[in-house]
């Protein structure tokens, strides 16, 4: 399942997709993001108590500014986070 974490603005649309059929839980993301954006918890549809990583709820409503310091300016390189996840469950908006 696909979660959405987010907003959409007058300037644009700042959503982070987490794919939870894709992350372990391993929480790369925790460690790889300097604003700390990400958290892990239990995965409430789970039935094996796994663990999937989520954006925090106090960054949701900011991502556009917590994120911007890690966008690279002209190369399209990987943010931090998405480099950081091997399984590939973590995509950006914009």
């Amino acid at each position: 399942m696909k979660a959405n974490y987010g907003y959409k603005d007058g300037s644009g649309e700042y959503y982070i997709t987490i794919d939870s059929d894709l992350c372990t839980g391993c929480g790369s993301c925790v460690t790889a993001c300097p604003a700390e954006v990400f958290t892990v918890v239990a995965d409430e549809f789970s039935l094996d108590d796994e663990q999937v990583a989520i954006v925090a709820e106090a960054q949701r409503n900011k991502l556009k500014y917590a994120c911007a310091p890690c966008k690279p300016v002209g190369e399209r390189s990987p943010l931090p986070c998405v480099a950081a996840c091997r399984p590939g469950a973590i995509e950006h908006s914009w």
